[in-house]
């Protein structure tokens, strides 16, 4: 089964028009994702990880590695 980093980094490349694969330490802005592709972005996310994010809840997310943290965090 792929890793949680994974499947974060197909939801990224499918959706995103990126030159390269995500930088996982780099802020949500450092990836030049608009405020509304984030939303569409933690929408997908909800439903590839079972997750119930608002689009207020996205706001403690600075980097994909403080995603990858909850998401792990939720499993189990």
């Amino acid at each position: 089964m792929p890793s949680t980093a994974d499947r974060l980094t197909t939801l990224i490349v499918d959706n995103f028009d990126l030159d390269e694969q995500p930088n996982f330490d780099a802020s949500f802005s450092d990836l030049d994702i608009s405020s509304v592709d984030a939303i569409a972005f933690f929408k997908l996310v909800n439903s590839e990880f079972g997750l119930g994010l608002e689009a207020n809840d996205c706001e403690q997310f600075e980097t994909l590695n403080d995603l990858l943290r909850f998401i792990d965090s939720q499993a189990g």
